[in-house]
């Protein structure tokens, strides 16, 4: 997989590609401004699987850089990397496009979960971000949904979570529903994907 990672801070971009190379199934080029990125994506051969844009650094100008990078490369995922992490930021950048949105925190693993799950066409959040996103009244999680999140974190099949739970099959697939409307997850998948992220 082709990955442009575009970053002012060398530090932070040689450690994110380190992880990834470490993963092997990664090859990272790295760039220090946005005017370098939409330069190698212009110049790529084939060009790349995946753009990560550094929302802080020269050229971006809040989020408007984001909308040249997906005129430079329609139909591909680009995913905001960032250090200011906020719910409502999140939001802004999922509404303009973004296919992920990737706190420069996040575990190395995380990190190539997230890409794997954004180049196959998925968004990403970090359930923590999302979980402020939802905390308008009744967007909490209620006691007996984060308990089928804690199942669906653990890699259970809805019967086991009924059985864990002492509930029927079909009422774990309403909380399984009503959880992904709550955190923005396409599936259950992702959903459990966003809660093994933060934590």
């Amino acid at each position: 997989m082709k990955i442009l990672i575009a970053d002012d801070h060398s530090l932070v971009r040689e450690a994110i590609s380190s992880f990834l190379q470490a993963e092997g199934a990664f090859d990272v080029t790295e760039v220090d401004s946005l005017e370098a990125a939409l330069q190698a994506v212009r110049q790529g051969p084939g060009g790349f699987d995946l753009v990560l844009l550094d929302y802080d650094m020269p050229g971006m100008d809040g989020l408007k850089g984001l909308g040249q990078m997906r005129e430079a490369v329609p139909g591909r995922p680009v995913a905001i990397l960032t250090g200011t992490t906020s719910a409502a930021l999140a939001r802004q950048a999922l509404d303009s496009g973004a296919c992920g949105f990737l706190p420069k925190t996040l575990s190395a693993r995380a990190l190539a979960a997230a890409i794997h799950l954004m180049q196959a066409g998925g968004v990403f959040v970090p359930y923590d971000l999302m979980k402020t996103t939802a905390a308008a009244p009744g967007g909490n999680l209620t006691q007996r949904e984060a308990e089928v999140l804690s199942g669906l974190r653990q890699g259970k099949s809805n019967k086991e979570i009924a059985r864990d739970l002492d509930l029927q099959e079909v009422t774990i697939k309403l909380h399984v529903k009503t959880l992904c409307r709550k955190l923005g997850a396409r599936n259950r998948t992702q959903a459990a994907l966003m809660a093994v992220t933060a934590s």
